[in-house]
């Protein structure tokens, strides 16, 4: 059987704990002002008894910020506890594989499922769902050590719980490839959307402007990319070649890393890049890392089986080509020069095939997932001792019941792309789903399923005065606003409340009830609203005191071209104003005391407690501290400390004076010595080394005797 890949898992698990840490950090710098006593939304809005017991109050909404008054702590504190802890145990998660135990994955899940019940609007990204759903898997995958210190043994049923983490990577790409034709944008299926995306989406990179100047038939062709690997590369995630996996994988990290040099979409792509990792084995990794033990020997003529593996692989490529080809028209016009393209099939005739293919795809992934099982039964068969082979089955049948469990649930959310195929399930499937829905265990997904901004990016601009005469703009650090000023590089940091923004401006302020509340909080000054607009109060033009009035214009925005000169060469946007998208209002407004009061927003406001012990007074001295920061900094901060304590690591492992490698050979892969993991107990594995080592001493000391030129090889 192949190797167990113990690296691609500890990739997942750190690629977890990478994107816990920046989804901890990024929102805590932001909690006070969307969530805080004088917040946009305070958390005590989503926190409300109604005399219910702590038991119920779970049950309905699983948040251990219930706890916060039994701890003596304000419900904005408990949610800042949480993301200090959280963050903390992401990045010792990040620095020690020690870590990268199921518990400690456990308690950050919890913590993030317990800041999204009470996240409300801002919180509700399907990157945040993705996260949770993966942090769970992570949960299955990680191996418990923190009782069993430098156990980093790979168990007989890991493979089984690793697999469902490739299950969800399947689940996210080919639904947001679907769903792109199923919403019948005329974008998409006109494979003009990327003319819009780079200008319309919400916080585009300054290489997004770059990419939004190339030629139309080139924005066409990368639609068709994008197809072809959301739809068709992700069938080969359960291809038996592991070429086709690499292939796969290949892709998935191109994708991702394009739409991360164009887009600032906080930890989401990094996080699909570490889903990835599922499709890795041991030897690719390690071919990584130079450690490769392979030994790539040609041999002639090649086995039948390596033979048909290769006609196999060829034959996949020649159908992958060929149907996009046929499906996509591509044609090259020698005239033009260019790669013509065009969708040429009918939204019929693929909702048609969706319809052919759901269940069948199901059918793949069960044959796949019973494959992982038979094959994890098997090495813990060949455990050797009575005992461990006992105790091998019995994890093997707790952790193949739960990823069985998972998959099967998950078959609610994934067939949602075809509504009668969803209605095919077993109705137990979708009950057992609405059990655990509110945990967070399973999600739909579906990205970028309508392109926006058609006609123009629709933008929101504030505008504030002291006497309704001279109106100044109220500029974001993140969001476009200035023409001249360039798009910024923010992630893994998501700016919630931009995000938001570009959502309010998609349709009409009653639409996005929070937009009143932020408002209401400017013209109060509440400091901590004000930071998340611009954390520089210089930058603010109404720093010294607060608007008396507010309004806010709609604009709609466009990339400049490059072939504009003049003034017009030094701009970034260009803009047209379309209408007033918010009321003139002041404090005591009718308007907006109207608004605030329909959607419960002006409830008073608790007495603030005294940081009297010493939790409060730790959590509001580390706010003190982290206020001069912005959020790409801090997290960028901590993203190069943990590599340069990586780095420093592994230099420090390195043999000091080049001392040569010992000469007496190894025991071959697939001996009982390399083999180890977890299909042996302990005591075996100590003795084989020993024999191991006994047997390396006595050919050195041979060596020294006289006797090693017989039992060496010369260098070539």
């Amino acid at each position: 059987m192949a190797e167990p890949p113990r690296r691609p898992r500890e990739l997942f698990l750190a690629g977890l704990a990478a994107a816990y840490l920046a989804a901890f950090v990024s929102l805590y710098l932001q909690l006070p002002g969307l969530y805080g006593r004088d917040g946009i939304l305070p958390v005590r809005r989503a926190l409300r008894p109604g005399g219910r017991g702590l038991r119920a109050l779970l049950g309905a909404e699983p948040t251990l910020l219930w706890l916060c008054p039994r701890a003596g702590l304000a419900a904005e504190r408990g949610a800042e506890l949480l993301c200090l802890l959280g963050a903390a145990a992401a990045l010792g998660a990040m620095l020690s594989a020690a870590l990268r135990d199921c518990l400690l994955l456990a308690a950050l899940h919890a913590a993030y499922l317990s800041l999204y019940q009470v996240g409300q609007v801002f919180l509700y990204f399907q990157w945040d769902s993705l996260l949770l759903e993966a942090g769970f898997l992570g949960v299955l995958v990680a191996p418990l050590r923190l009782f069993r210190w430098r156990s980093a043994a790979w168990r007989a049923h890991d493979g089984v719980t690793f697999w469902l983490v490739r299950w969800l990577l399947f689940r996210l790409m080919f639904a947001s490839g679907v769903v792109k034709l199923t919403s019948r944008c005329p974008t998409w299926w006109g494979l003009t959307a990327l003319t819009y995306h780079y200008e319309t989406q919400c916080i585009p990179t300054p290489a997004a402007w770059f990419a939004h100047q190339l030629p139309v038939w080139f924005q066409k062709l990368s639609v068709v990319a994008t197809y072809v690997i959301e739809i068709a590369v992700p069938l080969l995630f359960f291809a038996p070649i592991r070429r086709l996996r690499l292939f796969a994988f290949y892709c998935q990290v191109l994708l991702q890393v394009l739409i991360i040099l164009t887009g600032n979409y906080n930890f989401f792509n990094a996080l699909t890049i570490v889903l990835a990792f599922s499709l890795l084995d041991e030897e690719h990794v390690a071919y990584w890392l130079g450690r490769s033990k392979k030994k790539h020997a040609s041999s002639w003529p090649p086995s039948l089986l390596a033979f048909l593996s290769t006609l196999l692989e060829l034959a996949a490529y020649a159908l992958l080509l060929y149907w996009s080809v046929q499906h996509f028209g591509l044609e090259i016009d020698w005239e033009k020069k260019v790669l013509e393209s065009k969708v040429a099939f009918t939204y019929h005739e693929f909702t048609q095939w969706l319809r052919t293919v759901t269940l069948p795809l199901v059918g793949v992934g069960f044959l796949s997932l019973s494959w992982e099982i038979l094959s994890a039964l098997y090495r813990c068969i060949s455990v050797r001792g009575c005992l461990w082979k006992l105790w091998a089955l019995l994890q093997w049948a707790v952790f193949a019941t739960a990823a069985v469990g998972v998959f099967t649930v998950s078959l609610v959310p994934f067939t949602y792309i075809d509504y009668e195929s969803n209605g095919k399930l077993w109705p137990g499937i979708h009950h057992m789903f609405n059990a655990v829905e509110r945990f967070q265990v399973v999600n739909s997904y579906g990205l970028f399923r309508r392109m926006t901004g058609v006609g123009g990016r629709p933008e929101v601009v504030l505008e504030g005065s002291y006497d309704k005469q001279t109106w100044t703009e109220i500029e974001f650090m993140y969001k476009p606003g200035n023409v001249s000023a360039a798009p910024p590089l923010v992630a893994p940091h998501q700016p919630r409340l931009d995000w938001q923004m570009w959502f309010a401006a998609l349709g009409h302020h009653s639409s996005s009830p929070w937009f009143a509340s932020f408002v209401y909080r400017l013209l109060q000054g509440k400091k901590d609203v004000i930071r998340l607009v611009q954390l520089d109060e210089a930058k603010y033009p109404f720093s010294a005191q607060p608007p008396t009035y507010i309004r806010a214009q709609l604009y709609k925005y466009w990339f400049t071209g490059s072939a504009e000169t003049g003034e017009g060469a030094t701009r970034w946007w260009r803009r047209q104003h379309v209408q007033e998208f918010f009321p003139t209002v002041s404090l005591g407004d009718p308007t907006l005391e109207s608004l605030l009061a329909q959607h419960g927003l002006k409830d008073k406001a608790p007495p603030k407690r005294p940081a009297t012990t010493f939790l409060p007074w730790l959590l509001e001295s580390i706010r003190r501290l982290s206020l001069p920061f912005s959020g790409p900094a801090v997290l960028w901060s901590l993203y190069l400390g943990a590599a340069s304590a990586a780095l420093l690591r592994a230099l420090g492992r390195r043999p000091r004076g080049g001392a040569p490698p010992s000469r007496h050979k190894g025991p071959k892969r697939g001996d009982p010595v390399d083999r180890g993991g977890g299909e042996k107990n302990g005591q075996v594995r100590r003795k084989e080394a020993r024999e191991a080592e006994e047997r390396g001493e006595g050919r050195a000391r041979g060596a020294a005797d006289g006797e090693g030129p017989r039992g060496t090889k010369k260098k070539k």
